[in-house]
């Protein structure tokens, strides 16, 4: 039985709209530090079969919260379960922070980069290429219904970089004025697709079709190690405007073929020159 007390930060986890796969990966490593303050000994492994069920369920479309359900072994001991999250914790740090090291090198001196919806891989790029002194323009999409653009621009203006916020239905009309697309990724496919918040595949639609290079920023714990792009709950989430009820299923699908490469912090993976 998974207590009380970590329940409640999984329903957290569960109501979050704006923030993605690492975040959510962050709060269930800290639900893992709480169940290990609480319980031990056989009461402690039986929560921690729940939770390679429970966990992952709270958004299926996010690998991070799969893999990390695994992470963690089945043991009695709260100290082991401590260990495996605090480590879990210090990869989400130094992956983001190695992406934002690698990836900062594909940003030259007046780059247009267009992005959609908020990523903290995508973010730590931008902020390191701010840091190592270049200068760019970042066209972000509202990202609408949840607006998690807005948080990406807040972000950026605290770093001082200039930027446009355009609506989602923009998308084809501002790639082909942009130089580089940059977007996160709530998963990697085995079979190298990418599953991100619905846009992202006509971003990468509309940035083939004007020859603007397509990159995607992933932590290698957001790469699943089972499922192929077929295989993915997309997760829809309830969604009504002016009393009529509207679909609202949060990501889409981007195939490798359209992806010139996928930033992680062991270097950048290109497709298959097949493709």
């Amino acid at each position: 039985m998974i207590p009380n007390e970590v329940l409640s930060l999984l329903e957290d986890m569960r109501s979050e709209r704006i923030r993605g796969a690492a975040y959510l990966a962050r709060k269930g490593a800290e639900a893992y530090l709480l169940l290990a303050e609480i319980l031990r000994g056989e009461e402690l492994r039986k929560a921690l079969s729940e939770m390679r069920r429970v966990l992952p369920g709270i958004n299926p479309s996010m690998a991070s919260l799969y893999n990390l359900s695994r992470f963690i072994p089945m043991t009695e001991d709260p100290k082991v379960v401590r260990e495996r999250a605090g480590e879990f914790l210090s990869l989400l740090d130094t992956s983001v922070a190695e992406i934002g090291n690698i990836g900062s090198e594909l940003i030259d001196e007046g780059e247009v980069i267009i992005t959609h919806s908020f990523s903290s891989a995508v973010l730590s790029i931008l902020r390191h290429a701010v840091e190592t002194g270049r200068h760019f323009r970042v066209v972000l999409t509202e990202s609408a219904p949840d607006y998690e653009g807005m948080a990406l621009a807040r972000e950026l203006e605290a770093l001082g970089v200039s930027f446009e916020v355009i609506t989602d239905s923009q998308l084809g009309l501002f790639a082909r004025k942009a130089t580089l697309a940059l977007v996160g990724a709530d998963t990697v496919t085995k079979d190298g697709a990418v599953i991100n918040k619905a846009g992202t595949y006509p971003l990468a639609l509309a940035c083939h079709d004007a020859g603007v290079p397509f990159y995607v920023a992933a932590e290698s714990f957001k790469f699943h190690p089972e499922k192929s792009s077929d295989e993915i709950e997309l997760l829809e989430r309830p969604y009504s405007r002016q009393g009529y009820r509207m679909r609202n299923v949060l990501f889409d699908v981007t195939p490798w073929k359209l992806i010139r490469g996928i930033i992680t912090e062991l270097g950048i993976i290109v497709p298959p020159k097949e493709l």
